[in-house]
């Protein structure tokens, strides 16, 4: 479907952009967008747009991208809410931060990451910028390596890995590969085929890994795996990429959920880590974005992150409400579990308490899922990919009796 009769209007101050104003004085310009095709939907809006029309009162979205409560509502941490009343207080003024950002946000996040006794922090061998949110992270960096690398732009991608990483290291410039990583037959983590290809990549490419939480499995490696990983690719002379999106929200623990990196480092191994807060603070709705090439850092969260990193109280108070996100995340895949061996379930469903993060590849087909949306009201994506927030006490059962249903 083409676009006719629009122009674009790019605001320089606020940044806005209005697509699809026709006045009639612009629609001798049509040809100039005539071939523009309208994009893919989102699979994910697109679920919760169908899941509002339905009335059925024990319908359930899954497929929401962002945290709930166990009543199912959004949830703002409450550390957020008491970082964002102190910036309020202090009456800041709106200037645009240096290039590389707010200091205290970056040294606080390497901390996070690192560990406050790491030797690297210590020594001051790291350097670090802040960008709006992971993606804007992820595709400056892509961009760098393509410009300044003088060895390979192959960049390795964990087959499957989450959508956005395509388009970011393409459109760098960066020459995408894929290797194995999850295997549907377990729903697990295929350690031999990610062996088996890590081996076999050129000297100096690029490899990226996800440091906990893997998007969109939740399948990770064991330490004693990661320890295997490591010595590979410290063998291979492999540039390793991480991307950690989800520390302290996948296991609850923030210094397990960064262990892996931290190894890479202390095996002597050059890392890239792009860190993002939109899961474990509850800030992916504000001025985080998923902008293809974003260059100017935000002040705003940059303040209210470094605020909660940087203020003892505030930060065991944060750790302690991330905990709780996690710890209910991990309840409601142990209960979904009980619940459908409650029912008679014969299949093995260990692989739902064996993934980590606010999402589960629960290894439903297609046209099961079809079946749970038209007969129980329960919405999620095509290839059985559950957001387990969604999941709350008072439905977890009505949810393991629907699967049994289409799966027995």
């Amino acid at each position: 479907m083409a676009l006719k009769h629009s122009c674009c209007i790019l605001s320089g101050a606020a940044g806005a952009f209005h697509p699809g104003l026709a006045p009639a004085a612009f629609a001798r310009a049509s040809s100039w967008l005539a071939h523009v095709e309208m994009g893919p939907p989102d699979p994910i809006l697109g679920v919760t747009e169908v899941y509002k029309r339905d009335t059925n009162s024990k319908k359930m979205n899954l497929g929401v991208g962002a945290y709930r409560d166990d009543n199912g509502k959004p949830y703002v941490l409450p550390s957020v809410r008491k970082a964002e009343a102190q910036i309020a207080a202090k009456n800041l003024d709106k200037e645009y931060l240096p290039i590389g950002g707010l200091a205290e946000f970056c040294k606080a996040s390497a901390e996070l990451a690192l560990g406050e006794n790491s030797e690297v922090l210590k020594s001051g061998r790291f350097v670090t910028g802040q960008t709006i949110s992971g993606t804007g992270a992820l595709r400056v960096r892509a961009h760098f390596m393509e410009r300044f690398f003088k060895f390979s732009r192959d960049v390795f991608l964990p087959k499957p890995s989450w959508g956005n990483h395509t388009p970011i290291f393409r459109d760098a410039g960066m020459k995408l590969q894929v290797y194995r990583y999850y295997d549907p037959k377990t729903c697990g983590f295929d350690f031999t085929g990610a062996m088996e290809d890590i081996l076999k990549m050129p000297e100096q490419s690029v490899l990226l890994l996800h440091a906990c939480a893997h998007n969109p499995t939740g399948v990770d490696p064991r330490p004693e795996q990661w320890k295997e990983i490591a010595s590979v690719v410290k063998k291979k002379n492999l540039f390793v990429f991480f991307d950690m999106a989800y520390q302290g929200f996948a296991s609850g623990d923030g210094n397990k959920d960064a262990w892996a990196v931290r190894h890479f480092i202390e095996q002597g191994i050059n890392v890239c880590l792009c860190q993002s807060y939109a899961k474990n603070m509850g800030a992916g709705g504000t001025e985080d974005c998923d902008s293809p090439l974003v260059f100017q850092p935000s002040s705003q969260r940059a303040g209210m992150a470094s605020t909660i990193l940087t203020s003892p109280d505030l930060r065991k108070q944060w750790l302690q409400e991330v905990k709780g996100m996690a710890d209910r995340i991990i309840s409601m895949r142990t209960q979904l579990v009980s619940n459908l061996k409650k029912e008679g379930s014969s299949h093995n469903w260990q692989h739902i308490t064996d993934q980590i993060r606010m999402f589960c590849f629960t290894g439903l087909k297609p046209e099961q899922v079809e079946r749970l949306t038209k007969e129980f009201s329960i919405y999620m994506t095509k290839d059985g990919h559950i957001s387990v927030a969604g999941v709350t006490s008072n439905k977890v059962a009505y949810l393991a009796h629907a699967i049994h249903q289409v799966t027995k």
